[in-house]
């Protein structure tokens, strides 16, 4: 399993998923279709052939249901584009609801946004260990939450792209967790964010809605038969006899719509049980520390309140957490969400033997607000399924083994004070972002000059400040730059819209500064305006491209990568040969585009369309800007950092472990 198969897996899920959901939508439809025609029928009505409305049988003789004609295609005609429209608003409702990203699900449950330069020691420690997953997994730093008024064991992440992501937990798993449980949590947290699941989760929440409209519309016409009813002086009688129609039309979407909201949270069910498996085994995969995430699953047995939320808004998003967060009662385990708890926990820990241990009341915990000890990790401990299931490396795309987190940790506990203070700080990640867009080694007068026209675009205290973190930069391997961007993108985030035009302003003036831009300057000004492009404007993310419309758009990508390192032109034509071969049958075919036909402006548009299409499609042009790069035999540092670079603006991770040649 990779990144780009876990993406297709879970978009080619939605295919079945839809169909399941149509057919829900189909029963809805004929029952509701029967029950009209019962309705009608029992009075010597029926509905007229075109749907036009409604006539009197002539020949109909009071003898009830026996007399009914049961097939009525004007009926049938009537009752689908009342109920098709129905469900495609209550969709289209929910879809907008959501249409923020995961930092509106995170709102809508009352979270609390953790800061990206907080000292409280549980958020800070809870914020360190979101820092080390996304670099070791090549991801923008997402928004984290905390749900001050959930005191269970929980969290979830939300988001319809990783630019717009969010990681909340609940109050409980901050202060009855230890550093390593977290840590368990986080990492099962960020396999949903690479596997699509995000996506999926709100696609299903919107189809739900949909159904649910029926039954809302249900209970509309109960409430309003009971008005009706209320009625008194000499209009009662009326009243009721107004009352009756609706008070049956109410039943019958009541219950009918009812059922087929039922039948869509099973296949929901069924699906967020999957997913749940393979999050867990890729947390564990990644952390190389079964004992944290049993742990956690442990303490979660042991509360009382287990995972349970006690928000109203938390039932629609019980898919989303990494513990069921209701009951069951009626069907059982059908609505469970998650596999069950001793399941789970024996995957991890074969000689669990069902009993609980007793979780400490955080209000007794010695030192208000301290993050327990840190435990050394526990290896090893997975049954022999799972085992054989998780012994091959994941991916160098995606979640990856110890060694990538370990790189994450040795990164961020390297970085200089002031920059790590400003990678933090809302004020001064903007001037971050600028410092690191001036090309390393630039001569004073040329660095002068480039700050200048920062200065002239976004301001002069901007500037300075760039000046002076530019000099602390000089101090940090080139290859830590992307990651330093990764860091900052909670607080960039956090720009209101003026800010953010000047600091996209303030980018362009520094990159065109010296008449020139570089691969580099490109790639990193890419990376920003797209994060936070996506982050205020998230439903972007959610448009598609199909590799025929896609085709001109990887002839441009594909030919600027086969110019790099200065090659003349015959050298780029060969080179971009090379890397069509792994585009076979694509239509349009790709040509190659010579430079004075292509600018930078043509690949930055090329860049956006190429990362709206399928996961399995950009695989391949990761490949292909690998080959490019590696025309050599080799992949340099810098050339890997710029692989990286173009990989992340096609929205496609790659961690800081990747291997290179000295």
């Amino acid at each position: 399993m990779d990144f780009f198969e876990a993406q297709d897996r879970a978009r080619r899920r939605t295919i079945p998923l839809v169909l399941l959901f149509g057919v829900a939508v189909l029963g809805t439809i004929v029952a509701l279709y029967f029950a009209f025609v019962a309705a009608t029928g029992v009075y010597g009505l029926r509905a007229n052939a075109h749907g036009g409305g409604l006539e009197r049988v002539p020949d109909y003789s009071g003898g009830g249901l026996s007399t009914v004609d049961w097939w009525q295609p004007g009926a049938l005609y009537t009752v689908a584009w009342l109920v098709f429209p129905t469900i495609g608003l209550g969709a289209l409702f929910k879809w907008l609801q959501l249409r923020e990203g995961g930092t509106a699900v995170a709102a809508a449950l009352g979270g609390r946004r953790v800061e990206p330069n907080t000292t409280e020691p549980r958020e800070r420690q809870l914020a360190n260990i979101v820092e080390e997953m996304a670099i070791a997994s090549g991801l923008p730093v997402p928004a984290l939450f905390v749900l001050p008024g959930e005191g269970s064991i929980n969290a979830f992440a939300a988001g319809y792209s990783q630019a717009d992501a969010a990681v909340a937990v609940t109050r409980g798993a901050l202060e009855r967790l230890d550093r390593d449980e977290l840590q368990g949590v986080i990492a099962h947290e960020f396999s949903h964010i690479l596997n699509g699941d995000m996506r999926l989760n709100t696609r299903l929440v919107s189809l739900l809605h949909g159904i649910f409209a029926i039954v809302i519309i249900g209970r509309t016409l109960l409430r309003t038969a009971a008005e009706f009813a209320r009625s008194s002086g000499s209009s009662r009688k009326s009243g009721v006899g107004i009352a009756i129609p609706f008070a049956l039309a109410g039943v019958a979407l009541l219950v009918i719509g009812g059922i087929g909201h039922l039948c869509g949270r099973l296949f929901q069910a069924a699906v967020s049980r999957q997913r749940e498996h393979l999050a867990d085994a890729a947390a564990v995969q990644f952390t190389r520390n079964p004992g944290g995430l049993a742990g956690a699953l442990k303490k979660l047995g042991a509360l009382a309140s287990g995972g349970r939320l006690v928000h109203p808004a938390s039932g629609e998003i019980g898919h989303f957490c990494f513990a069921q967060n209701f009951r069951s009662f009626a069907l059982g385990a059908l609505l469970d969400t998650h596999p069950p708890l001793e399941a789970r926990i024996r995957a991890l820990d074969p000689a669990f033997d069902g009993n609980y241990p007793a979780v400490p009341d955080p209000a007794k915990a010695a030192g208000p607000g301290a993050p327990p000890v840190r435990k050394a990790a526990t290896r090893g401990g997975l049954s022999p399924a799972h085992a054989g299931r998780l012994s091959a490396p994941l991916s160098s795309m995606g979640l990856r083994t110890a060694p990538a987190l370990s790189a994450a940790e040795t990164i961020i506990a390297g970085l200089p004070a002031e920059i790590s203070a400003a990678v933090h700080d809302i004020a001064l990640a903007p001037a971050l972002a600028c410092a690191l867009c001036l090309r390393p080694g630039l001569p004073l007068a040329a660095r002068d000059r480039a700050l200048d026209a920062l200065a002239g675009a976004a301001g002069r205290d901007l500037a300075d400040q760039a000046g002076r973190l530019q000099a602390r930069i000089a101090g940090v391997p080139a290859a830590r730059h992307l990651d330093l961007l990764h860091l900052a993108a909670p607080a960039l985030r956090r720009l209101d819209i003026v800010s953010l035009d000047r600091l996209l302003e303030g980018l362009n003036a520094i990159v065109h500064a010296d008449g020139a831009v570089s691969t580099r300057e490109f790639a990193l000004q890419k990376i920003i305006a797209r994060d936070l492009r996506l982050a205020a404007r998230p439903r972007e993310a959610l448009d598609t491209v199909g590799p025929a419309e896609a085709s001109p758009h990887l002839s441009i990508a594909l030919s600027a990568a086969a110019r790099l390192d200065d090659r003349d032109e015959a050298t780029a034509r060969d080179l971009f040969d090379q890397t069509v071969a792994l585009f076979p049958g694509l239509h349009p075919a790709l040509v190659y585009i010579p430079a004075r036909q292509a600018t930078l402006g043509h690949l930055d548009a090329a860049l956006d369309r190429l990362a709206l299409t399928p996961a399995p499609f950009r695989k391949r042009v990761v490949s292909a800007l690998a080959t490019a790069l590696s025309a050599d035999g080799k992949i340099a540092h810098a050339e890997a950092d710029l692989l990286r670079a173009f990989a992340a603006a096609l929205d496609c991770p790659l961690p800081p472990v990747l291997a290179v040649s000295p």
